[in-house]
C-alpha cells in the first residue's frame, strides 16, 4: 500500500470522525427541542410547580444547553450512557437486553439477502441484454420504489391475516427451536431483504459489467475463453472490491428499514426501544439509540469508501 492510499484512507477516517461529532450535536439539539417538559411528563399532570422545578434542577435540565451537550458527549466517550428517565435504569442495561435481538435480525437478513443479491446481480451481468437480465432489472427497480412499511404491512395481511402461516408479531424471546426461529424471523427478514437485495443487485450488476468491459477481459474472450470462465477467473476477482463496496453500502440501508420493521412487527430490538423512548420523551435513551444507528451507518459507509479506495487499480 503506497503513501497516497494511506493518506486517502486516513482522510476518510478523519472525515468520518468529524461527521460523527456534527451528527452528535445534531442529535442532541433535535432531541432537546422535542415538545413537552420532561419533568412534567415524568411527574404527571397533577404535579405541583415546585415538584416540577425540583425535578428539573435534580436532572440538570436548567443548565445551559452547551454544558449539557459536553457532559453528555463526555459520558458517551467514556462509556457512561446515563440513566433512563422513564425506567430509572442504566441505559447500558436497557440497550444490552435489546442489542442481541437487533444483531440477530441484522445477521439473519444479511445471510438471507447477500447470497441471493450477489447471485442475481452476477448472473444478470453475465447475461446482459437477455430476457433474464431485463426481468431482474425491472423487478429490482420495482422493489426499490416500494417503501418498507408497505412491504411489511402487505406481508402481515397476506401471511398472517389471510393465509395464517406466520405470526403477525415477532416474539424473539420465545424461540426454543429452529422452526420457531424461522417463524419469528421470516416476515421481518423478508421485509428488510426486499430493498437491500434490490440495491445490492443493481450495484453488483453494474460493478461486474464495468469489469467485463475492460480490455484484458475482452482479450480473454478473444482468445477463446468461455463466458463462464471469463467471469469467474478474470472479471470477479477484479470486481471483488466494488462488489464488497456495494454490499457495505446496501447493508447501510438496513438502519432505515429496521426502525419500521421492528415497530410494525413489535420486534424487541434497539429501534423499537428508541420508538418507545420517543413516546415517553426519554431523552438520554433516544440520544443513545440514535447515536448507535449513526455510528453503525458511518462505519459501514467508511468501510465501503476505504474498500473503494484500496481496490482502485489506479491508486496501487
Amino acid at each position: 500500500m503506497n503513501r497516497h492510499v494511506l493518506y486517502l484512507v486516513f482522510g476518510r477516517v478523519l472525515v468520518a470522525l468529524v461527521t460523527l461529532l456534527i451528527v452528535s450535536f445534531t442529535v442532541f439539539a433535535a432531541t432537546s427541542m422535542l415538545p413537552g417538559d420532561v419533568a412534567q411528563i415524568l411527574l404527571g399532570q397533577a404535579a405541583t410547580p415546585e415538584a416540577v422545578a425540583g425535578l428539573r434542577a435534580a436532572m440538570h435540565l436548567n443548565d445551559p444547553a452547551i454544558l449539557r451537550f459536553v457532559r453528555w458527549l463526555a459520558g458517551l466517550a467514556t462509556g457512561d450512557l446515563g440513566i433512563s428517565y422513564a425506567n430509572n435504569m442504566p441505559i447500558a442495561d436497557l440497550i444490552g437486553s435489546r442489542l442481541g435481538n437487533s444483531l440477530k435480525l441484522a445477521a439473519a437478513t444479511t445471510l438471507f439477502s447477500v447470497p441471493i443479491a450477489l447471485t442475481l446481480g452476477i448472473t444478470a451481468a453475465m447475461l446482459r441484454g437477455s430476457l433474464y437480465d431485463r426481468i431482474v432489472t425491472i423487478i429490482s427497480i420495482g422493489v426499490i420504489s416500494v417503501p418498507e412499511f408497505m412491504v411489511a404491512t402487505s406481508a402481515v395481511l397476506i401471511f398472517a391475516v389471510y393465509l395464517k402461516w406466520l405470526p403477525a408479531l415477532a416474539f424473539a424471546n420465545e424461540i426454543h427451536s429452529f422452526g420457531q426461529m424461522l417463524r419469528v424471523f421470516a416476515m421481518p427478514v423478508i421485509t428488510l431483504s426486499f430493498v437491500i437485495s434490490a440495491q445490492m443487485i443493481r450495484m453488483t450488476r453494474a460493478a461486474v459489467i464495468e469489469t467485463l468491459n475492460t480490455p484484458y477481459v475482452e482479450m480473454a474472450l478473444l482468445k477463446g475463453a468461455s463466458r463462464r470462465r471469463m467471469v469467474l477467473k478474470h472479471a470477479l476477482p477484479n470486481a471483488l472490491g466494488p462488489i464488497v463496496n456495494a454490499v457495505a453500502l446496501s447493508l447501510s440501508y438496513l438502519l432505515g428499514g429496521v426502525i419500521i420493521v421492528e415497530t410494525i412487527f413489535n420486534y424487541p430490538g434497539i429501534a423499537k426501544l428508541m420508538v418507545d423512548a420517543v413516546a415517553t420523551r426519554d431523552l438520554p435513551l433516544i440520544q443513545t439509540c440514535a447515536m448507535i444507528f449513526c455510528v453503525v451507518y458511518l462505519l459501514l459507509i467508511t468501510i465501503a469508501d476505504i474498500i473503494a479506495i484500496m481496490s482502485n487499480p489506479r491508486l496501487r
